[in-house]
């Protein structure tokens, strides 16, 4: 196992016994002291709220016992996984429990569970899934879902992995669309049963986890009938397959989905049902219930909220897929650091000394600005995991933090999960060939991460999601604010000043007075954490604003026209919840700093701060100056000085990705095991002794350059 002491033993040097640079990019004197980062104090502060949940997860995710496997077939990834997730069941800590009720045996710890279970994808994303499938959605389904008696009655099997499960939501015909699954559940009165049916081949359950070939029960999504009305969508325990052949039961079918282009250690599957009679008492039954006589009743009498609190209660697997994409885009950035500090590549200032990797500004440009956002990803994570733990304890468990926590999640889930493909495609690249090899992990994690942009909701979805609760909330403060004529006379003047400070280029030309002559105004404006929140918060209330009065005119128009507006503004909110995503990771970024106690550790994390920030607002450059949000110079200052600002985070790179608390045995790279520090030594070692000895022959080149000389 890999401790944390190990972890600064097994690290390259970097640049820590080079000159410094002496031109600070913060503006101040060039004599104050470099700082260093407290690697082991940042570490232990990047562990969070549950820190002794996060350690035994990577105990864990460090035993070769739960190590991915790339030698095995498909079939033999699958019950490696099976096996892997009975050993879980073993331990003696039952850490997978922690989220279960303490009277089966659980931790009631919601947040707790969520932030060990993210760490797994160290050892293999195939585990980390296919318990995702079992304990995160199969056994929470009847959790969250279930009543009381219903959990004592199917929860014990599902935590003890006695009966595997699968979780039968989405179908081949509506994906993300959950409220328009076809599956239908039927409520019978003479047997007091329902009967679940699949009418047509689009409505077969699909991609399911368990579902191709261990699953021997599944909580199925159907629309509920009972007399002659449909009450929408509600969950059933539904046994699919007997548990000593493993052969389907009557009336339920499907097939295994087969090769993946990831997770091939998950088998997914389909399912399909033909009339399977399930028992009235396991329809699971907290927020919908039907009587013997086929009477619907609900503490919910709203079909829409009823539908919106069901699926809120699974949120988790959002909040889950959230940290397992910040930590696989640790470990990419983590390899690539690591190599990139060792890897030697062209002389340029020395003839006889190759550069490292690193000190080309267009790594730093590749890398740096990822870990900063990592960073960003990380501390918005711990606000989320506080957020979900409020809710699901019940310390906090009220409607507006229940919308918060969706809203929030489906935000950052659709972030960072994109953010990690790009960043490992990244990564794969700045190794170079060395990172297309499978024994460097990269390429073999982003496969394995490619679905994540997909599963729990398809992230351009959940972006609509959180723009449909943006526009919601403004359109609330614009009616309290018109509500009375001096309310209403007050928006209007805003509406004007905005228009004439922005529109008009009124603000970009008060930039360009302050900054005239001297570009250091424009950084020293530029660093200050006031501007960069009001250039992130501006840019998000101005796209909210614009598409919440452009679809104004949709409420009140006919379906077809109410439509059209829509979609002629749905990329316009797309990218305004984006923009909001970014605020977020931002302000917790900058919250985290003020908790950060070593000030040489704090002075570097806020350089890190400002290298999110200012990169966030260069790529989208072309709204701030179509906007009037930034004159020319400003907008010629941001690049320069994120450029300076990497320049000088340049000796901290491999102290910040070791903060992250990930040694050999996660990363699992050769090339980030030190082994490129050890060819390099050698090779320089060799061509030294050459030189020495006078035996190194001469280069054509020196001989050619030196007859120029002669002959002139």
């Amino acid at each position: 196992m890999t401790t944390m002491s190990d972890q600064r033993s097994d690290r390259p040097a970097g640049r820590h016994d080079a000159e410094p640079d002496r031109v600070p990019a913060d503006g101040t004197s060039a004599s104050k002291p470099e700082p260093r980062v407290d690697v082991d104090g940042l570490a232990a502060h990047l562990l969070g709220r549950w820190p002794d949940e996060r350690r035994r997860a990577r105990e864990r995710a460090a035993d070769p016992r739960f190590w991915k496997d790339e030698s095995l077939s498909m079939d033999e990834h699958r019950e490696r996984v099976l096996e892997q997730l009975r050993l879980m069941v073993a331990d003696e800590d039952k850490q997978v429990w922690l989220a279960f009720p303490e009277r089966l045996g659980g931790g009631d710890a919601h947040g707790a569970n969520l932030a060990g279970f993210e760490e797994m994808v160290a050892a293999d994303p195939s585990l980390q899934i296919k318990a995702g499938v079992q304990w995160g959605l199969f056994a929470s389904a009847i959790l969250h879902l279930g009543t009381p008696e219903q959990q004592d009655r199917l929860l014990p099997g599902a935590m003890d992995l006695s009966v595997p499960g699968a979780f039968a939501m989405t179908e081949t015909g509506h994906g993300s669309d959950v409220a328009s699954i076809a599956t239908t559940a039927t409520y019978d009165p003479e047997t007091e049963e329902f009967v679940i049916h699949t009418p047509f081949r689009a409505a077969w359950k699909d991609y399911l986890g368990n579902a191709a070939v261990h699953a021997t029960a599944a909580t199925v999504f159907a629309q509920l009938v009972t007399k002659g009305v449909n009450h929408g969508v509600h969950c059933f325990y539904v046994p699919i397959r007997d548990p000593e052949t493993m052969e389907f039961l009557p009336g339920v079918g499907g097939e295994d989905d087969g090769l993946k282009g990831g997770l091939r250690g998950v088998d997914n599957g389909r399912l399909h049902f033909d009339h399977v009679r399930v028992p009235r008492t396991d329809l699971l039954a907290r927020y919908g219930s039907v009587a013997p006589d086929g009477t619907y009743s609900s503490p919910i009498e709203s079909p829409g909220r009823r539908f919106f609190t069901m699926l809120g209660s699974l949120v988790q697997g959002r909040v889950s897929l959230d940290g397992a994409a910040i930590a696989a885009s640790k470990i990419g950035l983590a390899i690539a650091t690591r190599y990139g500090a060792e890897r030697r590549q062209f002389a340029s200032a020395s003839p006889v000394e190759e550069t490292v990797l690193l000190d080309y500004a267009t790594h730093r440009r590749r890398l740096l600005p990822r870990i900063a956002e990592v960073y960003a990803a990380h501390f918005s994570h711990d606000r989320l995991l506080d957020l979900f733990d409020d809710v699901f304890s019940g310390a906090k468990d009220m409607p507006e933090q229940r919308e918060d926590l969706e809203t929030t999640a489906a935000a950052l889930k659709a972030t960072s999960t994109r953010f990690a493909l790009d960043t490992l495609q990244e990564c794969r690249e700045a190794c170079g060939g060395a990172g297309f090899l499978t024994e460097n992990r990269i390429t073999s994690l982003r496969a394995d991460l490619d679905v994540y942009a997909t599963f729990e909701g398809d992230n351009t979805v959940l972006l609509q999601l959180v723009a449909k609760r943006l526009v919601s909330d403004y359109g609330k403060h614009l009616k309290a604010a018109t509500k009375t004529p001096a309310g209403a006379a007050r928006f209007v003047v805003d509406q004007a000043t905005d228009a004439a400070l922005h529109r008009t280029g009124l603000r970009r030309f008060g930039q360009t007075i302050a900054d005239v002559g001297d570009p250091r105004r424009a950084a020293g404006h530029l660093r200050d954490p006031e501007t960069q929140r009001e250039l992130l918060a501006d840019r998000v209330a101005e796209m909210v604003e614009q598409a919440a009065l452009a679809l104004r005119p949709a409420q009140k128009a006919d379906p077809e026209t109410a439509a059209r507006i829509f979609d002629e503004n749905q990329v316009a909110l797309v990218e305004a919840a984006k923009a909001h995503a970014d605020l977020l990771r931002w302000s917790a970024f900058t919250e985290a700093l003020e908790t950060i106690e070593d000030p040489g550790t704090r002075r570097v994390l806020t350089w890190l701060r400002d290298v999110f920030g200012l990169t966030v607002i260069e790529r989208n450059m072309a709204w701030y100056l179509l906007n009037g949000r930034l004159s020319a110079q400003r907008a010629r200052t941001v690049t320069s000085y994120v450029d300076r600002l990497l320049l000088r985070l340049r000796p901290f790179a491999v102290e910040l990705v070791d903060a992250w608390g990930y040694g050999q045995d996660h990363l699992r790279a050769k090339i980030a095991s030190g082994a490129e520090a050890q060819r390099q030594e050698e090779a320089r070692a060799h061509l030294a002794r050459l030189r020495a000895s006078g035996d190194a022959p001469v280069s054509e080149k020196a001989l050619h350059k030196m007859g120029t000389r002669l002959r002139s």
